[in-house]
């Protein structure tokens, strides 16, 4: 299954989650496409597991991050050899 780059499940998430706080009528078809939008990038079918698995992801992504070292001309290098595929 291809999963979706970090960075845009994190703005799928808190828009999702902005949207819901603000309790808006003109705000429900927003919550709704994004909704849709999580449950097929996360594979689920539900948005509360859709969230579960996205903030999962998110975690290990994090995770995956503090496996990276700079170098001197500032580009990331990793030290563990995991693989790793974003869509």
């Amino acid at each position: 299954m291809l999963m979706p780059h970090p960075a845009v499940l994190r703005t799928l998430v808190d828009e999702y989650e902005a949207t819901m706080a603000s309790g808006s009528a003109e705000d429900e078809t927003r919550a709704q496409d994004l909704a849709y939008t999580l449950c097929v990038s996360t594979g689920t079918r539900e948005v509360t597991r859709a969230l579960e698995v996205a903030l999962g992801w998110l975690a290990a992504a994090t995770a995956a991050d503090a496996t990276t070292r700079r170098t001197t001309d500032g580009s990331r290098v990793s030290t563990d050899d995991g693989p790793r595929v974003y869509a």
